[in-house]
């Protein structure tokens, strides 16, 4: 099988040089198709420089503090209250976390949601890419991702892109990292995560990048393949990664956009790289370029990028850990929110921040906050949407929703209306042959 695995280099240390090999072509039962192969021989792709609705989802893994982030108390108790204070923003009456000097400065490029409900308080992304509960059709492979309902629906912008890209760093607690599954709509659909093994040098250790352009020299590589009838599908879904190797290997605006040394010195300084990693333990690390290199990714024709960032699972010292991850968070964030605005990408770009449930009103003895899946909170940018606006409230104590509470399906039906996807009528088919609608809830009316 075409092979896009290898060794070890981070992408949030930055440099993207010569990080792309191949070690070595066999073809087989899951290689490189032959119909693949023709096709791409036939298509000489050119950029496509036409503007496309795509997506930034950052996960915030472990349950960030909803009081400590955008749904401050300062009236309530000390217990409750805790040690943060509210700054107001550049939208009248809106109040957010004195961590976010910046993010406030450009609250009206954004959304905050006060009142998220109906988390199943596991601690794993699966709502925040799906939008279901993690059981929900787990017998036929579970509800896919956004990314890749995406990738199924509308495919790839440029042959050489990959639709649906994953930035999640390795995490110790596995399901953090998880940057969002292909569920029953199979392996052909899941994300292309440049970490880890798949950021090893893909050398063409026996074969030059012309002879792999040719049809010839690929015919007669390709001479023993046998491409029988497959009923279960997974056949193609492993054929679809050779193939997109192949993509990968003959163009360059993918490798391009992973490459921050191409970027300007004084963009890459405005994001910052979130270092020195703190309070990471089994979680993400806080890694500000995972932001720069999303944008660059969409840049190039990518339309979901999901990332993991830091660990906010606060049971004890939340408060350290909210000054550390917040500032770091609120550089890189601002910075994303500045440069889709002068790249004129806002409006075409919806960037969300949530996580899979919020944290207890009273702290507990070791400073911490617990677990908390009765209401959390997210933040909403771009897209077009209506920003500039607070949506739904919690009580004194901050413990439930009071006034418009919003389901995790809302904001899911939101994103995809955002990326020009009708909730109410669009269905995909799953393994069985049966339709299913993308999420059971509609979008938020006082957003779209």
């Amino acid at each position: 099988m075409l092979s896009i695995f290898g060794g070890k280099q981070n992408l949030c240390q930055g440099s993207r040089r010569d990080f792309l090999t191949i070690g070595g072509l066999s073809f087989g039962i899951g290689g490189l198709s032959l119909a693949g192969v023709l096709r791409q021989a036939e298509a000489s792709p050119e950029p496509n420089s036409k503007r496309h609705k795509s997506l930034i989802n950052i996960f915030l893994g472990g349950g960030p503090p909803h009081q400590d982030l955008w749904d401050l108390k300062p009236d309530a108790p000390s217990e409750i209250r805790g040690e943060f204070r509210p700054v107001a923003t550049n939208v009248p009456g809106i109040e957010i976390c004195e961590v976010f000097p910046q993010l406030a400065q450009r609250m009206d490029r954004c959304a905050v949601i006060r009142s998220v409900v109906g988390c199943e308080g596991a601690h794993a992304s699966f709502q925040c890419m799906t939008g279901w509960p993690e059981s929900n059709l787990r017998t036929i492979g579970g509800r896919p991702s956004m990314g890749a309902v995406m990738s199924r629906l509308q495919g790839p912008v440029d042959p050489s892109v990959p639709p649906f890209v994953g930035l999640a760093a390795p995490t110790g607690h596995r399901p953090w990292s998880d940057s969002g599954t292909p569920g029953f709509l199979g392996p052909a659909f899941a994300p292309f995560k440049p970490e880890g093994r798949d950021l090893e040098n893909m050398t063409l250790q026996s074969m030059s990048l012309d002879r792999l352009q040719d049809r010839r020299q690929l015919l007669s590589e390709l001479d023993t393949l046998r491409r029988d009838v497959d009923a279960s599908g997974i056949l193609g879904g492993m054929d679809s990664f050779g193939q997109r190797a192949f993509d990968v290997l003959t163009g360059s605006r993918l490798l391009d956009a992973l490459d921050l040394e191409q970027e300007d010195p004084k963009v890459r300084a405005a994001y910052g790289d979130g270092k020195p990693y703190q309070y990471q333990y089994d979680g993400a690390p806080t890694c500000n370029d995972h932001l720069l290199i999303a944008r660059r990714l969409i840049e190039a024709g990518v339309r979901v990028v999901s990332l993991s960032y830091g660990r906010w699972d606060s049971h004890g010292k939340n408060f350290d850990l909210v000054r550390d991850h917040g500032g770091k968070l609120d550089q890189c964030l601002s910075a994303l929110l500045d440069d889709l605005t002068v790249r004129g990408m806002i409006d075409d770009v919806t960037v969300v921040v949530w996580g899979e449930f919020g944290r207890t009103p009273k702290i507990n003895a070791q400073a911490g906050r617990d677990h908390w899946p009765q209401v959390s909170t997210a933040l909403l940018a771009g897209g077009g949407l209506r920003t500039g606006q607070v949506i739904g409230a919690t009580n004194k104590l901050g413990e439930h929703a009071t006034d418009r509470p919003v389901h995790m399906q809302e904001i899911t039906a939101t994103l995809y209306h955002a990326l020009g996807l009708s909730t109410a009528d669009t269905t995909i088919i799953d393994m069985t042959g049966r339709p299913q609608y993308l999420v059971e809830r509609q979008p938020i009316a006082e957003l779209v």
